[in-house]
């Protein structure tokens, strides 16, 4: 095969990468697949030192920003990934948020010229696998820069050509149940229970791979980025809890030129003796 066996994984903000792909880019980089993780926005919205919120006084977006990727290239260091691209937009903030009117908010960044960017990217490193969102910014989420992500990634896709398969995050709304079941068995109540279509129908999940032996390195990558850990309720878990949800990661395939089986345990099944 000419091209390089590469894994493109297109994410939001720093610390997106780590919870569900996280174990597929170790498990890749370790494989000898070339991985890129492309980080859209440079995540101004999360919290400040000392955990000061965003609209609250002393609240500086270019800090965040600032340790924020400072926390990216740690946690990257620990999965093992080749190469990060950053694509620079500021972050959106949650939806409902003042942050969404401001006119760089990477969810008001018109598709064609992000996806541009990011068809570059694609133009340069050929990645035969793409790995990104939903169209409801990963299992109902619906955070803008996430919906925008999705988006921008499709229409890099579609104007390439060049990917060959194409995978959005899943969160098996089976496995969301047990996890809460787990918690609940544990003693821990996070104040809020998932609703009946939060996370990822099980008949859509086409791809599942194991990633346990990965569980450690996944870990080491969220607690990386310490600034924003109020808010990654999973390092709460009990360890058993921990290794559980991470113990897979599950995709939806809604691209494939080449010839699959319908449950696939391999992103590249179908590229590897193409």
């Amino acid at each position: 095969m000419d091209r390089q066996l590469t894994l493109m994984v297109v994410h939001a903000h720093p610390d997106d990468e780590c919870l569900s792909t996280g174990g597929i880019l170790a498990r890749y980089s370790d494989e000898g697949v070339r991985t890129v993780l492309v980080t859209c926005t440079n995540g101004e919205q999360g919290d400040d030192q000392g955990g000061v919120k965003p609209g609250e006084p002393g609240h500086d977006a270019a800090r965040v920003a600032g340790r924020r990727l400072a926390e990216l290239r740690e946690s990257v260091y620990h999965l093992g990934v080749d190469h990060v691209e950053l694509l620079g937009y500021r972050d959106s903030g949650m939806d409902g948020w003042e942050t969404n009117g401001h006119p760089d908010a990477f969810a008001n960044v018109p598709v064609d010229v992000a996806s541009a960017k990011l068809g570059a990217l694609m133009e340069r490193y050929r990645p035969q696998v793409v790995v990104t969102y939903d169209e409801t910014g990963g299992g109902g989420y619906g955070h803008p820069d996430h919906v925008q992500t999705h988006r921008v990634t499709v229409a890099a896709t579609e104007a390439t050509g060049i990917p060959d398969k194409l995978y959005y995050t899943a969160m098996p709304r089976s496995s969301i149940k047990r996890m809460f079941e787990a918690m609940r068995a544990n003693g821990i109540d996070l104040g809020f229970e998932p609703s009946d279509d939060f996370g990822t129908p099980d008949e859509r999940v086409t791809t599942i791979i194991g990633v346990a032996d990965y569980t450690e390195r996944k870990l080491k990558a969220l607690k990386a980025h310490e600034s924003q850990g109020e808010n990654i309720f999973l390092l709460r878990m009990p360890e058993e809890v921990q290794h559980q949800a991470f113990s897979h990661e599950a995709f939806e395939r809604k691209l494939s030129t080449v010839s699959t089986p319908h449950h696939e345990e391999d992103l590249f099944a179908g590229l590897r003796d193409a």
